[in-house]
């Protein structure tokens, strides 16, 4: 027996890079620190008014009791009905499950089907919470780089280089969380066809950011390019991004049957159903005015092309521009190896937003933390105003190296 009281499983992961710094900067404003923070993933729109008199409306109905485990049948017939009009794939009620946010039913698929040391491949750049859920699963996280000359995007030839006998499952994000990478249709071709080759292989698609795509391709999705990977994909997305939903924690996944029941075994002695008036806001987003997403949209746009062009005018910052997702991956490389005013040799990503966090009080999240080194993370979920102070402070920052 361990001499731990924690159990090997939990000391395996660590907290979540990015909201560690979210609770950085807030620890320093208490200090009273003027901070711009652009470290956290979170729309700053509200929630659409319809959204939120909906849930009010359920409240006022009763609407406060459990609903099923698995989320009432209207909000799953919805989420049905969405897939099915929006990506082209085909899911009954039954084969979806509501659960407490998208990271929820990402740990929810992992738990009921990996086995100890199954292997989980995770294109890098990654969400941060990937490989910490395979580990937290008893999984054994694969990670394959994806470099930025190829856009961040995972390669076919990468993909069947990286499979093996023990390989469980593929994780795929698109658009990305950190990078914004957006696959093509024909790029998820390459990818499906290397998938069919190797039928012991899952695949685990986040969509969470799918709304959120700049380059007017529509949101492709692998399953519909290649329906017989379909009794193998469990599909994830959320209300969150989308709809600026954070705090109402609503995700869904929907899949193969008995992977989704598994789920709901899983989910009753865990968390049981989600927030009932929650899910009936859902119910109001999914099949309400879908007018906020368009204005969204645009002003995401706006804010990226801002923020590129103030951070590619930086000597020693380059950024490519993201095909979607709210954030810009930021290559630092130019500034390894210079010297801050104080005499300190930045020597790595952690470095760079070390400093740029005591010199300017900016908060930023290191690339090494999603997988990719030396970059950072910026997220453009925030005003311009806001973007432009923090992206005048990194300028000024960099001028004091030397």
């Amino acid at each position: 027996m361990s001499s731990s009281r924690v159990a090997a499983r939990v000391q395996r992961i660590k907290t979540s890079p990015s909201s560690a710094a979210a609770d950085r900067a807030a620890e320093l404003r208490r200090q009273g620190r003027l901070i711009v923070n652009l470290a956290i993933g979170e729309p700053d729109f509200p929630t659409p008014a319809h959204i939120r008199r909906a849930a009010v409306d359920a409240m006022e109905r009763g609407e406060t009791r459990y609903t099923q485990t698995a989320g009432s049948l209207a909000l799953r017939t919805a989420i049905a009905a969405k897939l099915r009009e929006e990506n082209g794939l085909a899911y009954e009620p039954k084969q979806v499950i509501v659960t407490c946010g998208a990271k929820h039913a990402i740990f929810n698929a992992l738990a009921v089907t990996v086995e100890p040391d199954d292997e989980v491949l995770i294109p890098a750049p990654y969400w941060v919470s990937y490989p910490d859920i395979v580990l937290a699963c008893e999984g054994k996280p694969v990670v394959l780089r994806c470099a930025e000359a190829d856009g961040f995007k995972l390669t076919a030839q990468t993909l069947e280089a990286a499979i093996t006998a023990r390989t469980r499952w593929l994780i795929l994000n698109s658009p990305n969380n950190p990078t914004g990478a957006s696959y093509s249709a024909d790029e998820l071709r390459a990818l499906a066809d290397v998938l069919v080759r190797h039928p012991h292989v899952l695949i685990l698609t986040d969509d969470i950011y799918e709304h959120i795509r700049f380059d007017d391709r529509g949101n492709p999705h692998i399953v519909a390019i290649e329906p017989s990977l379909s009794d193998r994909t469990i599909v994830v997305n959320g209300m969150s991004k989308t709809y600026a939903m954070t705090g109402w924690r609503i995700g869904y996944a929907a899949g193969p049957a008995d992977l989704i029941a598994a789920m709901d075994t899983l989910q009753s002695q865990s968390t049981s159903c989600a927030s009932s008036v929650s899910q009936a806001a859902a119910l109001a987003a999914l099949e309400g005015d879908q007018s906020s997403l368009a204005e969204s949209l645009a002003i995401y746009r706006a804010r990226r092309d801002r923020g590129l062009d103030l951070l590619n005018a930086v000597p020693g910052l380059s950024c490519r521009t993201p095909g979607g997702a709210f954030y810009l991956f930021v290559n630092c490389g130019g500034l390894i190896g210079k010297q801050t005013p104080g005499g300190k040799r930045i020597a790595s990503d952690v470095d760079v937003v070390s400093y740029f966090l005591e010199a300017a009080g900016v908060v930023l999240v290191a690339g090494s933390a999603y997988g990719a080194s030396p970059y950072f993370r910026m997220s453009i979920a925030t005003s311009i105003e806001v973007i432009e102070e923090g992206c005048r402070k990194i300028a000024a920052a960099v001028k004091e190296l030397s």
